[in-house]
């Protein structure tokens, strides 16, 4: 009795604490800080990847021009002002979680978060095939841990956790899907956590997730669905997506790392000494690939899956090309995230096994493709059902995307047996 008359007045004292409302409250404001900093990207980002496709109108020789001068531009900032922000930002934010003070300060920083969001916005006005998503993680991360070093959050634990926080919440206000910022947290950023540790990111993601709601409204990322694909007729239409998606994600995730950790020489040389002549040479072969898939596989790539859903485009050809412009983006160095071109990829291939299956629904396929192909790159099958459920609202699917993911994890590891983000944070720590 009195042990627990003791621990009540402990906990009395420590809810009325000063200190833990100050504490409270830093953390309040920087997850709202989080959610505005998402949303201005996100309004940015569509600004400059419309203003792109404008241009593109104006005659098919705008991006041979564009996007070597906007690849080479984006590249030497990166490479002058803001190291560290090159790529999608989450290997940065898994790595930072590792780090220590000194290291994690050259990842993470409010001068990275903000030359991440504006490089990444002016690769999308180049016609980079990227997505402003993965940034976002790197930018709430640095949010939180600028917040972390205040004298209300001294202790290394603290850090960790706000780090971590601060990239569920990027994700969950990037994409409105709140329940996939937290899987992306527990499968992506972190293996092992604390009970303490959950709440600080389950209470971050909804503080996000609230300003993104409140600025932007209920929207969903690809607007809600009524696909179906009834059981067990469709069983062989879902092993197909789950197989190619998984194969063909795993082999892009392989060529990544065989090219970020320097085994492709042909490559690493120019790229450690003319940086910024290989991000011209890519943003021409970026305009080179763009003229052959007439114009779809330039910037995020959300408007030719919403009209690959719709059936208003017909592009057999998407999926690879949107491949191949991700890839050589990706390889150019310039900031910008792989999660939104990995969805409209994974949209391309269904649309393709949507012609091997014509008495399946064809946008069911579309949808199945998106989480298989995600999974496939990331090995983050929770991940990738989760976000395509949030981002279409289409409960009627949830058992095949599912299946369907799992089957692309499994297949994906065989190809490609080290998970992309985690491999490519080694070389984050390596360098620091």
């Amino acid at each position: 009795m009195k042990t627990a008359l003791r621990l009540n007045r402990r906990s009395r004292r420590i809810f009325f604490s000063r200190v833990t409302w100050q504490r409270r409250l830093w953390f309040i404001g920087g997850a709202v800080v989080v959610g505005l900093a998402s949303v201005a990207f996100a309004l940015a980002a569509n600004a400059a990847n419309a203003i792109f496709h404008r241009a593109l109108v104006a005659g098919a020789w705008i991006p041979f021009v564009v996007a070597p001068a906007g690849f080479a531009l984006a590249r030497w900032c990166t490479v002058a002002w803001v190291q560290g922000s090159q790529g999608s930002g989450i290997p940065q934010a898994i790595a930072a979680l590792a780090l220590g003070e000194a290291q994690r300060r050259r990842l993470l920083s409010l001068r990275v978060a903000f030359g991440k969001m504006g490089l990444t916005v002016l690769g999308l006005v180049s016609g980079a095939s990227i997505g402003r998503e993965g940034p976002s993680v790197q930018v709430g991360a640095s949010i939180m841990y600028a917040l972390s070093r205040s004298r209300a959050f001294p202790l290394e634990g603290m850090q960790r956790g706000l780090i971590l926080a601060g990239g569920a919440a990027g994700v969950a206000a990037a994409f409105n899907a709140p329940l996939a910022g937290i899987v992306f947290a527990i499968e992506e950023m972190a293996r092992s956590f604390e009970q303490r540790t959950i709440s600080i990111v389950v209470t971050a993601v909804i503080i996000a997730g609230v300003v993104s709601l409140a600025l932007q409204g209920n929207y969903v990322y690809f607007g809600r669905s009524g696909a179906t694909l009834a059981l067990p007729a469709g069983a062989l239409a879902i092993a197909a997506c789950g197989v190619v998606g998984g194969l063909m994600g795993g082999l892009f995730s392989r060529t990544l790392l065989m090219i970020g950790s320097g085994r492709a020489r042909w490559l690493a040389r120019p790229q450690r000494e003319h940086p910024v002549l290989v991000a011209a040479a890519c943003g021409l072969a970026i305009a080179i690939v763009g003229w052959l898939c007439d114009g779809h596989t330039f910037g995020t790539g959300y408007e030719e899956t919403r009209a690959l859903l719709d059936g208003t485009v017909d592009s057999a050809t998407f999926g690879i090309g949107k491949l191949a412009a991700t890839l050589i983006s990706y390889l150019s160095g310039i900031p910008g995230g792989i999660f939104a071109p990995s969805l409209a990829v994974g949209a391309g291939f269904g649309h393709n096994l949507a012609a091997f299956f014509p008495n399946q629904p064809a946008d069911a396929l579309l949808l199945l493709g998106m989480a298989s192909y995600f999974a496939g790159v990331v090995q983050a099958p929770l991940t990738a059902f989760v976000i395509v459920l949030e981002m279409t609202q289409n409960g009627e699917l949830a058992l095949p995307l599912m299946a369907a993911t799992l089957i692309a994890h499994a297949v994906s590891r065989t190809v490609c047996p080290r998970p992309l983000y985690k491999a490519l944070a080694k070389g984050f720590k390596a360098d620091h």
